[in-house]
């Protein structure tokens, strides 16, 4: 599988690194020094300073698009077109109405585009979903998730605090990340409530959002996204009628991953716990990648996919539409 990617910046690189199975043979970025630095690391890897020539090459099977979140939809929506499978960043799109022409032309073309939620291939995660799915907690109850770190010096200064090119603030960032977890545990959300205020940078965009979901059949998330969390955090405990996973770490700075699972006895009082360390690299990249391959040698659709990202989309426009009303 030939792999082009759009945006050389962080998440490009990630993304290259991630391609088991898959070679690059182009990059393309606005900043050409950049997408000259990547291909360096791959030879007979040619450089671009646009992105069209890469979607529309012969030479290139799938497109990796990791750029700002206004230009998402666009590139995809040219790669389709021309026949490439995609994988799109998160959130896919500034708000969920633009994700709606290529949903369209994917359907049209039959070519597949997941969208790089890669939160759901964290080994914690997997197991946590493994657990439910095997009846381990028994039916669910709810989901508590924060997530957050604390910016740095000049954040307000950088393409995520413009809405034009993000489209939100910590909402968009990390926020969709918790919206897209708690979808796949408890799944589609009917009735949402929540806030996006700017309460310490001096910016356009949110710099917190604290949301609380419900499905139609009444399971609850509650979910809190920070830029004022100063330690950098992930947290998310899934709660079932006999037992509760919690889910800490990302690895790096949110340290060690980990999956305690704490199993109610039938005489209640304390529980048993289990614990599960993910100590080393980050490796969700890669497993994510793995899976998309998969899904186009077997024709499955992706998950997570567009309707996915369409459907978290939606609860942030939601929050944010609400919250100008309020205003």
């Amino acid at each position: 599988m030939r792999i082009g990617i759009v945006g050389c910046g962080l998440i490009g690189k990630k993304r290259a690194k991630a391609i088991a199975g898959g070679r690059l043979v182009a990059c393309a970025d606005t900043d050409r020094s950049r997408a000259e630095a990547l291909a360096a690391e791959w030879p007979g890897t040619i450089a671009l300073d646009a992105w069209k020539p890469l979607v529309e090459s012969p030479e290139v099977d799938l497109v990796v698009v990791s750029t700002t979140h206004a230009a998402l939809p666009e590139i995809a929506h040219a790669a389709v077109v021309n026949g490439k499978h995609v994988l799109v960043e998160k959130p896919a799109a500034r708000r969920a109405s633009e994700l709606e022409p290529l949903m369209a032309a994917a359907a049209e073309t039959g070519v597949l585009v997941r969208v790089g939620y890669n939160h759901r291939f964290h080994p914690a995660l997997q197991k946590a979903k493994e657990l439910v799915d095997g009846g381990a907690i028994g039916p669910l109850l709810y989901v508590r998730g924060r997530y957050g770190h604390g910016g740095r010096i000049g954040y307000e200064k950088e393409w995520r605090a413009r809405s034009e090119l993000s489209g939100g603030g910590e909402l968009v960032d990390q926020g969709v990340h918790l919206i897209d977890l708690a979808r796949w545990f408890l799944g589609d959300f009917v009735e949402v409530h929540g806030f996006a205020p700017t309460f310490f940078w001096n910016m356009e965009v949110d710099d917190n959002a604290f949301l609380l979901l419900r499905t139609a059949e009444g399971r609850v998330a509650h979910l809190h996204a920070s830029w004022t969390e100063w330690k950098n955090l992930f947290s998310f405990e899934v709660f079932g009628t006999v037992g509760k996973l919690e889910i800490t770490g990302l690895g790096g700075s949110y340290g060690t991953e980990r999956l305690v699972h704490y199993q109610m006895k039938p005489e209640m009082g304390p529980p048993d716990v289990f614990t599960f360390d993910f100590p080393g690299n980050d490796s969700s990249w890669a497993l994510e990648f793995g899976e998309f391959l998969n899904d186009i040698r077997t024709g499955r659709p992706p998950s997570p996919g567009l309707a996915d990202a369409h459907a978290a989309l939606r609860i942030v426009q939601e929050v944010y539409e609400k919250g100008r009303s309020q205003r």
